[in-house]
């Protein structure tokens, strides 16, 4: 395999996906990786240490789902339909996992999913998340439910996506998009299937709300997680102040914390294409719809010039029972022609992402494991989750008898019980 170079921790690094097959570690000089982190294994094995470090409200608004959690499961156990034909004295010892989008190389196939509240799980995880991306050469998107603001976040890591949830006022539409090309954001993800809030029942049950009600069961689920108490909410009070949600809007919204404040989440019904092409005609650089799970709004979107799109039902978070993107992505990789096809939900091994890939998707994001890593070790803890599915991918690679992953495809795929869809057409045999 190609030697693995690392990078100058004295300078930023813009693209580390300049050497084929390269796999950049995080920078020299950064903090010993926590003892911890040598049992952790997996992605999977990083929510079981988040658990105990974060309070119970918090913890459960990260790893809960919706109503009964189908959608949830099934994102993990579409994976599973399918069952790998491996290739066989390939001679493939040099292998390159590096993708192109939008025409920026990155130096895996997968990113960092847009979160929430990350710098509440993390102290600034906003910045801990797209700056470990950065480092990585891998695409970070930060969303627009953040507690940071996204001109601080692009300072610190240029080339960050940015996730807009689209206000309810065309008015307020429109100065947040200005903000955001002023912040210097090159790629822009709008969020279509949040019409109306989910019911999150797993928020109630947890004592989660936003913002969070001061209670004497709140204080006591912080007091007793002194390390989260400490290391993030009163560093961050002290250094930074109040948390406030900062991007939902051109301005600032409602403090995280707070017993008569309340958040605006209007309902985005009202929103239809002709909203997605008036930003169109305004936006310069990429823009990508995400939340998409049927092929007819994947053909809308070309026709509504996108540059990609975004297979995802929320992480199981929104309408559950909505399919998971594993099922649609063929048929939606088919009726896309030519834009960009990504997936998120549910994605946990490097087989998932050579599956999603292999269904029709060039680049996979993935969520609640990055931002439990972050949680549990900051900075040294994505940088070690980033790695842990590197390894992963590269190792799979080599098994599926593959120098590259564009030669990658449903040919290397097998159902392995009944699918709900149908497979892509599989090329011609060859020698």
């Amino acid at each position: 395999m190609a030697v693995i170079p690392q990078p100058d921790s004295s300078a930023r690094i813009s693209d580390p996906a300049t050497v084929p097959g390269a796999v950049p570690q995080a920078a020299q000089g950064a903090r010993p990786a926590p003892r911890l982190l040598r049992k952790v294994l997996s992605l999977a094995d990083f929510e079981a240490h988040a658990r105990r470090r974060l309070p119970r409200p918090i913890f459960g608004y990260v790893s809960g789902a919706v109503e009964d959690h189908l959608s949830a499961r099934d994102n993990r156990e579409a994976f599973d339909a399918y069952g790998f034909k491996p290739r066989v004295l390939t001679g493939a010892v040099a292998r390159d996992q590096s993708v192109t989008l939008f025409g920026k190389r990155y130096s895996s196939p997968f990113g960092l999913a847009p979160m929430g509240l990350s710098a509440l799980t993390a102290y600034r995880g906003d910045i801990v998340l797209a700056e470990a991306a950065q480092r990585a050469g891998i695409p970070a998107i930060m969303s627009g439910s953040s507690l940071i603001r996204l001109e601080e976040v692009m300072e610190r890591a240029p080339g960050t996506w940015f996730q807009a949830y689209l206000p309810g006022d065309p008015a307020q539409i429109d100065a947040l998009i200005d903000r955001v090309a002023r912040a210097g954001v090159q790629t822009l993800v709008i969020t279509v299937d949040t019409p109306v809030s989910a019911n999150r029942e797993n928020n109630v049950r947890a004592g989660f709300s936003t913002p969070l009600r001061p209670s004497l069961r709140l204080a006591w689920d912080g007091l007793s997680h002194p390390r989260w108490l400490v290391g993030t909410f009163l560093r961050t009070l002290v250094r930074h102040g109040m948390p406030h949600f900062e991007n939902n809007y051109a301005t600032r919204g409602a403090p995280i914390l707070s017993s008569k404040v309340l958040r605006d989440l209007s309902e985005r019904a009202y929103l239809n294409w002709e909203h997605i092409a008036k930003i169109r005609r305004r936006w310069d650089g990429p823009m990508i719809i995400k939340g998409i799970l049927d092929a007819r709004d994947a053909a809308i979107a070309r026709r509504h010039g996108m540059d990609g799109i975004i297979v995802s039902n929320h992480g199981g978070r929104q309408l559950d029972g909505a399919a998971s993107p594993v099922h649609v992505l063929p048929e939606i990789a088919e009726a896309a022609r030519g834009m960009t096809v990504m997936m998120d939900s549910g994605v946990r091994r490097g087989t998932h992402v050579a599956k999603a890939l292999a269904l029709g998707a060039q680049c996979v994001f993935i969520g609640r494991p990055f931002n439990y890593a972050a949680a549990v070790a900051g900075p040294a803890g994505v940088d070690h989750a980033i790695s842990l599915l590197r390894q992963e991918i590269d190792r799979d690679m080599g098994m599926l008898g593959l120098s590259s992953l564009q030669q990658l495809d449903a040919s290397y795929l097998v159902p392995v019980r009944p699918l709900p869809g149908r497979m892509p057409a599989a090329p011609a045999a060859g020698d």
